[in-house]
């Protein structure tokens, strides 16, 4: 029987968490989006493994913000503010989650991680796709309904920043 004695070599670089690891990558799915107001995007992991990527954009084979404009919509609040949305492309969220739906990958257990709390119809795609917590780098002037649901629904929710995303024509 052979044994080899391995040196220690002593290392000045700290390893990332596995959040950060993930948030990280996210950061470089989201160079992919088409949609210059948030460039967003989305990673979703299982047991230390990425499951699902997806980033804003159109739909497959429909014109991109970045080639034909935004689709603006104005949506007008219960309390009177309005905001301003670009319809034209589908959420990071939606895109991951429909990407592990084509390709037949089970989200139950996972984690998503992403730019922005989500919004409300991404909350909902969520909570039914079986994703158990979200992780998410800034607020999203939408996502207040999101959250409680997440709350209601028993979704672990991390907001790492209280900064809200904000948009040049908000």
């Amino acid at each position: 029987m052979l044994y080899y004695m391995v040196d220690t070599i002593e290392s000045n670089q700290n390893r990332p968490t596995w959040d950060e690891y993930f948030m990280t990558i996210m950061d470089a799915v989201a160079t992919r989006a088409t949609c210059d107001r948030g460039r967003a995007g989305c990673v979703i992991a299982r047991d230390k493994r990425i499951v699902a990527t997806g980033y804003v954009g159109a739909p497959a084979g429909c014109a991109h913000c970045d080639e034909s404009g935004h689709e603006m919509h104005t949506v007008k609040h219960e309390d009177g503010t309005e905001s301003r949305h670009c319809i034209r492309t589908t959420h990071a969220e939606q895109n991951a989650i429909a990407h592990a739906a084509r390709v037949g990958i089970a989200l139950e257990g996972s984690t998503l991680y992403c730019n922005m709390a989500p919004c409300y119809t991404c909350a909902k795609m969520i909570i039914n796709a079986g994703i158990i917590r979200v992780v998410a780098r800034n607020d999203y002037h939408a996502s207040s309904r999101g959250k409680e649901v997440f709350a209601e629904s028993g979704i672990a929710f991390e907001l790492l920043s209280s900064e809200t995303q904000k948009y040049n024509d908000q």
